[in-house]
């Protein structure tokens, strides 16, 4: 023990002190890692059972210091260990370890033990089981959701990989697996068995226990990168000996056939060929969730480097989930700005580098939205609704991109992916209610907007009834697309006050506009002109908001004011604004601000941490616009940006 409290842990891995991460939740969750000879009150770290445990146990038996067991948390990360991705938590066990059941462990002991009747625990555990289903999770994650399932009615049989230590401690080896399949054999006469190789045999770096030859008689290998929620939807029994998809087919409904002792065997939930009478109570799925991912675990925060909850460590392996299953196939950009590529290269070249020219085998083509051609097949990319702290024509560079492939979010001329996630949104779970509810009060509580601008305090406005009209750039796509042929600035200002004479209108310039930068002044006709004010607190200030198709008329929904939309932004036609243009008969739900929220800022784009470079949930963007940790423009964009600005002020000489 150190003078500090914390527990000293001496180690004889050189793993403990090489793999950054794992060093780090160590120390977060309280242990002093050092090398040598342990004295009264230290206690000795091992990882597993792995072939250098017994360094550890041998000094262990000497000194008679207590062990802690180490091993990966059952979410792992995207790829396995052995491609270099780090863990996003680790099980500390100072009992045993959760794969041996010959001696007890903490896993075992707390799902004998723990009352596990805590309505909240048990709620989130089944919201968690939701949303791993929902975002196709498991151990590891590189597969893709896409692709189709077989026909149903087949038989999994899963292999492990030679040697492994879970397969050791249930006695498993080559003629064990075979029993498995010719139980499976025997017990489904007729149907298809499909064998489900671990990711590193499938990946050609650790050989299975099955071989080619033993595919016959229907036997054939699962598809390589099939989700297993998808594979286990169509099945009608699934066989094991100690896979963690042994447990991940209880999530999905099943209850396997067991020919090991992993930690979910002997609940009842599965069918075990070996006794376990140390574990006589019986136990509902949510109960074996909640032990496993959510009381068990120590899960880290790659973002906020520090410990986590099971829920934010969901969905940070869902932000680097979807970024991997997006990109890794590799991107062909074309229509991007040269100050624009580097930023590219950052949220979708993690996986494969994104090539700016040159045919590219098998990559997905991307286009800026508003440089690409109508009978354009490309994923159009798009700035997101949480942009960044500045503006784009500034050359700030964006925490949140949309890569929409159906269309885009700002032309209703045609149905975009955002559209079919509103209109799908009468599906969200009450979790995900709730988490958008959270969001929406963390975005106004913090005044957060698309861009996020420093500006001047908000003046002393005339009383009255207040309506805030907001301005945009004029010749904006989103007004091209999705407003009337004589919309402007100055019309949609001479109709706010038409309809509303006696009204104080209070009029907001565009930022880029403000800035020069582009086109969209008006003559006259407002009471007030905020140049320069943050557009959050003019919000605030205000009773109503009148916009053409401005970001800021969701940005006013989101704190609770009326809209009305002279054309039509990609929140109107829901039944959350007045709409003064007929929506797409597409738009055909009725939704309620929280589903609104939740398609278009937490389903539809995808975020950026501008500190580590990860993709990231929305809240990590949430928090970093908040506290200010945004990296502005570099001093060589800065200067780009005031050559943008001048060369497009002397455009209409080029004309």
């Amino acid at each position: 023990m150190t003078n500090d409290g914390r527990q000293t842990l001496y180690v004889y891995n050189g793993g403990f002190l090489t793999q950054k991460r794992t060093r780090r939740i160590l120390d977060l969750a309280g242990f002093d890692i050092r090398v040598g000879k342990p004295g009264d009150g230290d206690m000795i770290g091992v990882w597993g059972q792995s072939p250098t445990s017994g360094r550890g146990e041998a000094v262990a038996r000497a000194t008679e210091a207590p062990v802690l067991r180490v091993e990966d948390a059952f979410l792992r990360s995207v790829l396995p260990g052995r491609f270099g991705e780090p863990a996003l938590g680790l099980i500390l066990d100072h009992k045993g370890v959760h794969f041996d059941a010959s001696t007890p462990s903490e896993i075992e002991h707390l799902l004998a033990t723990h009352p596990l009747d805590d309505t909240g625990l048990l709620d989130r555990a089944r919201a968690g089981i939701d949303r791993m289903k929902e975002l196709h999770l498991s151990k590891y994650t590189a597969f893709d959701p896409a692709q189709p399932a077989p026909e149903p009615g087949y038989v999994v049989v899963i292999d492990q990989t030679e040697g492994d230590a879970s397969v050791r401690a249930s006695g498993g080896d080559r003629a064990r697996f075979l029993e498995m399949l010719a139980t499976a054999r025997i017990e489904n006469p007729g149907c298809r068995i499909y064998i489900k190789a671990h990711p590193e045999t499938a990946a050609g770096q650790r050989p299975g226990h099955f071989k080619e030859g033993d595919l016959q008689w229907m036997a054939e290998w699962a598809p390589e990168g099939l989700s297993p929620w998808h594979l286990f939807e169509g099945a009608v029994a699934v066989y094991t000996l100690s896979s963690q998809l042994g447990f991940e087919a209880i999530l999905a409904g099943h209850k396997p056939r067991v020919f090991g002792r992993p930690f979910y065997a002997g609940w009842g939930l599965t069918q075990d060929e070996q006794d376990l009478p140390q574990r006589g109570r019986n136990l509902t799925r949510a109960q074996l969730f909640a032990v496993a991912m959510i009381l068990a675990p120590t899960w880290y925060c790659p973002y906020r480097d520090r410990l986590a909850s099971f829920e934010e460590t969901l969905e940070t392996l869902g932000a680097l989930t979807r970024a991997w299953r997006e990109d890794h196939q590799g991107w062909r950009a074309e229509g991007m700005r040269l100050w624009k590529r580097r930023h590219l290269q950052h949220f979708f070249g993690r996986q494969t580098a994104v090539r700016f020219s040159g045919a590219v085998k098998d990559a997905r083509q991307m286009v800026w939205a508003s440089k690409a051609a109508p009978d354009s097949a490309a994923v159009r990319v798009e700035d997101g609704f949480l942009r960044s702290k500045g503006l784009g024509a500034s050359l700030v560079p964006p925490l949140s991109l949309v890569a929409d492939d159906l269309g885009i979010y700002y032309d209703p001329t045609r149905e975009s992916r955002l559209e079919q996630l509103i209109n799908a949104s009468d599906s969200l779970s009450e979790a995900q209610h709730w988490r958008a509810e959270r969001l929406i009060g963390k975005l106004t509580a913090a005044g957060l907007t698309k861009y996020n601008l420093d500006g001047d305090d908000l003046p002393e406005l005339p009383e009255g009834r207040r309506l805030l009209v907001v301005g945009q750039v004029e010749d904006d796509a989103s007004i091209q697309f999705g407003c009337p042929a004589e919309a402007t600035n100055q019309a949609l200002l001479d109709r706010c006050r038409a309809e509303n004479p006696d009204a104080v209108l209070i009029y907001k310039p565009h930022p880029d506009v403000e800035a020069g930068l582009r086109k969209g002044a008006i003559t006259g006709g407002a009471d007030v002109t905020l140049s320069n004010v943050d557009a959050g607190a003019a919000i605030e200030a205000v009773d109503e908001v009148w916009t053409l198709t401005s970001a800021l008329g969701f940005e006013a929904l989101l704190r609770g004011k009326p809209v009305t939309c002279l054309g039509l932004p990609f929140y109107a036609g829901w039944g959350l604004t007045r709409d003064l243009a007929a929506p797409p008969a597409r738009r055909t739900a009725r939704v309620d601000l929280p589903a609104l929220a939740h398609a278009a800022l937490i389903s539809y784009p995808r975020y950026l941490d501008p500190v580590t470079r990860l993709p990231c949930p929305v809240e990590v963007a949430v928090e970093r616009l908040a506290s200010g940790e945004m990296p502005g423009p570099s001093a060589r964009l800065r200067i780009l940006s005031k050559l943008q600005g001048l060369f497009s002020s002397y455009a209409h000489l080029w004309r």
